[in-house]
């Protein structure tokens, strides 16, 4: 590939997770948005129109053959990321897939060994190895600053999932604990270098046993406790009971310091509003009195990062980012699967057996 060729992109898929990739992509010198697919006829015209993609598709299988896209981003609900995947797969094609890789331990294996066997990359969309303040804070670690890591305590939480397929285990694959803590399990992981061998989880059990969303059947609540391989220990939360927008942030503790985050509360800016404006955050519900808000997500949360890095493995065919691979996502989905069985079986469970026997 020509240094000054641009990187061809197919997006399936047209709502919340797409615009994100298409702003994203925009701000790439070296991506150029050529497909779009969603089988919403209006909000496929929309999304095409607004983002000025020239070639629109109501199906992802005829996208994925298009001579003119190389990488499709899957930003589709769950349960299609892994039929979407294989598509692309059997197309040739590379792919950038949203949160979480699969809703099933046996997908997301499938879809990891179909991309080695053919040379193509599969590459899971974990934005918050990219998001600036955590890439500062894993040199910080990375320099000795904290010592050796003792304890992570990490957490994603707000008032609910933008998509109507969140509501339904079949089109899921689960709740909070796997929408939002998918981020930091894999997060774990990658500040740590250790893989996470033990899982005690603790969820609330969906539909009227849940805290507030009662027409959901995943649960609107959930922990999970890590032992990691060198002994350290680690505490996640996704949690969909938090008003005031999204509160994501990450505590890290060492035998010598301590570092922490706050990824969406530390806006330099301050407002205070008795009219109110049209954006705080996300899923900040309110814009009146004092606010902090964001000044660039797509930045700060590293979706520009992430995708902008992508694009550069691809186009000049280097190794997928640290923590970004398939095998991240993967590993990151049975630390959820093995918190999900915990939570039930009141017992302890290790993520790399479920990994080992498909589930």
């Amino acid at each position: 590939m020509t240094k000054d060729r641009k990187v061809g992109i197919g997006i399936v898929g047209a709502r919340f997770a797409a615009e994100l990739h298409a702003i994203a992509y925009s701000r790439c010198a070296d991506a150029n948005i050529v497909a779009v697919c969603s089988n919403q006829p209006d909000e496929l015209e929309s999304f095409a129109s607004r983002f000025q993609i020239s070639k629109a598709y109501l199906d992802y299988k005829q996208m994925v053959q298009d001579p003119e896209v190389e990488v499709v981003s899957i930003c589709v609900p769950n349960f299609l990321h892994h039929q979407v995947a294989m598509a692309a797969c059997e197309a040739g094609k590379h792919v950038v897939c949203e949160k979480p890789l699969a809703t099933t331990i046996e997908d997301a294996l499938e879809m990891m060994e179909a991309f080695e066997k053919a040379n193509l990359k599969l590459m899971y969309a974990e934005d918050w190895n990219f998001a600036p303040a955590l890439v500062r804070a894993k040199e910080i670690v990375d320099e000795g600053a904290i010592g050796r890591i003792l304890y992570v305590r990490a957490k994603e939480s707000h008032n609910g999932s933008h998509s109507p397929f969140a509501q339904t285990l079949e089109y899921c694959g689960g709740g909070a604990l796997l929408h939002l803590g998918c981020h930091p399990a894999a997060f774990i992981r990658y500040i740590t270098g250790q893989e996470v061998v033990e899982v005690v989880g603790a969820t609330t059990e969906g539909l009227k046993e849940n805290l507030i969303h009662h027409q959901m059947e995943g649960e609107d609540f959930g922990v999970a406790f890590l032992t990691l391989a060198d002994g350290s220990r680690a505490l996640i939360e996704g949690n969909y009971i938090t008003l005031g927008g999204m509160d994501d942030c990450v505590e890290l503790y060492g035998t010598k310091g301590v570092l922490k985050v706050d990824l969406t509360f530390g806006s330099p800016i301050s407002v205070y509003s008795t009219e109110g404006y049209s954006y705080v955050l996300e899923k900040a519900d309110v814009s009146t009195g004092w606010t902090r808000p964001a000044v660039d997500e797509f930045y700060s949360l590293g979706y520009q990062t992430e995708l902008a890095a992508f694009i550069k493995c691809v186009k000049e065919d280097l190794q997928i980012p640290e923590g970004a691979g398939a095998s991240d996502g993967l590993a990151a989905l049975a630390i959820i699967k093995a918190a999900y069985i915990s939570a039930k079986e009141g017992r302890p469970v290790d993520p790399r057996k479920l990994v080992a026997i498909g589930g």
